[in-house]
């Protein structure tokens, strides 16, 4: 027996079974660190850059939701989840860096870190889609798992 749980006894892929696990309540937050570099930094006013696509950060943090709500669809042996919430905050740090926090919650069987990582993920990548006409030296980078909450074993980064 392998330690994966996705592989059974034969080292073939399998769905892990999570009927008998009990329904609690699941957090998880992922961040993503991301370079855009000063070019595209200097361009925002209040928090906020709009291009010829749209405001960055918001279409950032709704394909964000989109990507946690279609994670089963993404990552072949994640389940289809009941989502209770999604937040996605995006906020410069410094001159030159972003950092996209995605949190997700649930009651369920089984955890949602997969989430809040495809999640950050995304967003990052839509920032780097309606940015890259300005430049395309952006950096997604640092892409982890901060907290989760909820399962057999809880983590806080």
């Amino acid at each position: 027996m392998n330690d994966f749980t996705h592989l059974d006894d034969n080292n073939q892929p399998k769905m892990v079974n999570v009927g008998d696990k009990n329904i609690t309540n699941r957090k998880a937050t992922a961040r993503t660190e991301m370079y855009l570099g000063k070019e595209i930094i200097s361009l925002f006013k209040e928090d906020e850059l709009t291009t010829k696509k749209g405001p960055v950060f918001q279409t950032a943090i709704i394909a964000g939701i989109q990507a946690v709500k279609k994670t089963s669809e993404l990552i072949p042996m994640c389940h289809p989840l009941i989502i209770n919430g999604i937040d996605i905050d995006i906020e410069i740090v410094d001159r030159e860096n972003i950092e996209i926090l995605c949190s997700v919650e649930i009651d369920g069987k089984t955890g949602v870190e997969m989430e809040a990582l495809t999640g950050a993920s995304v967003a990052a990548l839509t920032v780097y889609d309606m940015c890259k006409a300005i430049s395309q030296k952006m950096v997604i980078k640092n892409t982890q798992l901060l907290k989760k909450t909820g399962g057999k074993s809880d983590i806080n980064q």
